[in-house]
């Protein structure tokens, strides 16, 4: 007769363990930071996750939450936990442009090798982003300024390719060529950054390109 209550404690507690995790992912992405601390206080996993395997950070992430990911990451949360779609805090950080988070998550350990569900770093959507400050962040670290991803792109092509050719995606070329970016590293087509700038129109970018000393 005694074995009954612990039965129910037992089927209880993984309950209540989801629900914190929930209310944990949901105080993030909506910046309730006293929520936060009250369920970090209480031991819930700063790592929990929601449906869509999101951790509190990531959410707080994408919604640009910037002191409750502040508080995530002094709690311990994982910059580098991936979500259902690859997704990682670092990752989104820099594909969004979200800045302070993603000097938080460089401060923590970010990891620069890591990539997205297309195979690209940090690097690669900050530039087809027109993300200038960000694109400038990530070129202080150790990070693949020649990274292709699985569409045969690198950080330069993609900000030509899938840019504007505005001032926000010249500069990003800028940055990327005086950074040492490789000129001459063609797509999967065998066509040159200065071929496609060239193709589209985009003389500014084309100009930086050549006086760089790139080839069509």
């Amino acid at each position: 007769m005694r074995r009954r209550p612990l039965l129910a404690v037992a089927i209880a507690w993984p309950a209540l363990t989801r629900a914190d995790a929930a209310a944990l992912v949901s105080a993030a992405e909506a910046g309730e930071l006293a929520t936060l601390r009250r369920l970090l206080d209480a031991e819930t996993p700063v790592d929990s996750r929601d449906g869509r395997g999101r951790t509190a950070l990531l959410a707080a992430t994408q919604a640009n939450r910037i002191e409750a990911a502040h508080l995530l990451i002094q709690r311990g949360a994982d910059v580098n936990a991936r979500d259902d779609i690859q997704d990682t805090p670092f990752l989104y950080a820099g594909a969004q442009g979200r800045l302070q988070i993603l000097r938080l998550t460089l401060a923590a350990g970010a990891d620069l090798k890591s990539t997205n569900r297309y195979g690209g770093t940090a690097l690669i959507p900050a530039a087809h982003h027109g993300h200038v400050e960000t694109v400038r962040e990530l070129l202080k670290t150790g990070i693949d300024i020649d990274h292709v991803n699985r569409l045969g792109w690198t950080a330069l092509l993609e900000a030509i390719l899938l840019g504007d050719g505005g001032a926000a995606h010249t500069e990003i070329v800028r940055l990327l060529v005086a950074h040492g970016a490789n000129l001459q590293l063609a797509d999967a087509q065998g066509v040159t950054p200065l071929a496609h700038a060239q193709a589209r129109g985009q003389r500014a970018i084309a100009e930086i390109l050549r006086r760089a000393g790139a080839k069509a």
